[in-house]
């Protein structure tokens, strides 16, 4: 949710749509980020495009502890968001995740599904105003990083759905999200509810690229009807999630919070802490680059014309990479390294044989 724009949404909250001067603003950042780099993860290279991408995170199976509301601006009521944090060891190129969730209400379906990422606080926050909460301590950030912002609305993101069948949580959040002072934000959460559980799984197009650090994953899911409730995960993460020393709890906040967020169970409920359920599949860019820049040929077709036309290009990727944050320059070094002790783009010795017997002929 973005500073910017939330005095419009608050004055028309059942959009369900970003307004003209959000699209505007992400149109900015992207094109501040480099229309290049955009087009590079967009590339289709000659191999499959998911040859190397893998789940590489995990928090693990919902545990029916909690169910919390992630709510795009609806008739529903406010926009209210959910986030739970991940972690990059390395730059990572992130083409698809994967979350589960609770659909109270009568037959709803999925109209649309939003995907935030978020710093940790203090990054992308005003950090000089009174702020409504506790805390915000290993929060969210007030902003998310609006270049990795994908929507199924906007063609950025596309979905899949799964029904896992009925599924009951034992406690819930939906409405009761207050700022301070005490006894609020307490409130002991809403209490057990029973929907249809839906795995989701969003495919980014195009791929999220983050450099090494600790975000928060933050899905919004849009329905037809009543309501979508992200399932809590086990805290701490056990197989066969992803466990990480500085794994965070999960933390929500309305339109009425912004930009402030509340631990949903230090904060809210006085039980957990709680993860939510989720996953993230990708690649590492070092990978990417090799995808980009085949061994066999370039990745619009045909054969390198030298092993130095593919060692540049390896270098000119490489650089786009370094540029953008993704990758040091050590990093780059070691990749170019690599690309000029392969053997790609040389000729074999039985090519060089039959030239050297090709001008032979010409000689006699």
């Amino acid at each position: 949710m973005n500073l910017l724009t939330q005095s419009q949404k608050n004055n028309n909250p059942v959009t369900s749509h970003r307004t003209d001067a959000r699209l505007l603003w992400a149109t900015a950042a992207k094109l501040a980020l480099g229309l290049t780099l955009i087009a590079l993860l967009s590339l289709a290279p000659r191999a499959s495009a998911d040859s190397f991408f893998s789940t590489f995170f995990s928090t693990g199976n919902p545990d029916g502890k909690i169910g919390t509301l992630s709510r795009p601006p609806s008739a529903a009521g406010l926009e209210t968001e959910t986030a739970d944090d991940f972690i990059l060891t390395q730059s990572m190129v992130i083409n698809k995740a994967t979350f589960t969730g609770l659909m109270v209400g009568l037959n709803p379906s999925i109209n649309n599904v939003e995907i935030e990422i978020y710093h940790v606080f203090p990054v992308d926050s005003d950090t000089v105003r009174t702020i409504t909460v506790p805390t915000r301590v290993n929060s969210p950030a007030d902003n998310e990083i609006d270049f990795a912002t994908r929507d199924s609305s906007g063609g950025s993101l596309s979905f899949t759905s799964t029904l896992m069948g009925s599924f009951t949580v034992n406690n819930s959040v939906v409405d009761n999200i207050h700022p301070s002072p005490p006894p609020l934000p307490f409130t002991g959460g809403e209490g057990p509810m029973t929907g249809q559980e839906v795995s989701i799984t969003v495919t980014f197009n195009p791929p999220i690229a983050l450099p090494a650090g600790e975000y928060f994953f933050r899905p919004e899911v849009g329905l037809s009807s009543g309501n979508f409730l992200w399932l809590s995960a086990p805290k701490p993460i056990v197989a066969p999630g992803t466990p990480f020393a500085t794994d965070r709890q999960s933390w929500i906040r309305n339109a009425n919070l912004v930009p402030d967020w509340l631990r949903i169970g230090t904060d809210i409920t006085h039980q957990g802490p709680f993860n939510a359920s989720f996953s993230l599949s990708g690649e590492t860019i070092q990978q990417r680059i090799e995808e980009l820049v085949p061994c066999s040929g370039p990745a619009s077709g045909g054969t390198w014309k030298n092993h130095g036309q593919y060692v540049s290009t390896v270098t000119h990727v490489a650089q786009m990479f370094v540029n953008q944050g993704l990758i040091s320059g050590s990093e780059k070094g070691q990749i170019v390294s690599a690309a000029a002790r392969s053997s790609c783009g040389k000729k074999s010795n039985n090519h060089s044989n039959k030239n050297k017997n090709k001008n032979k002929n010409k000689h006699h």
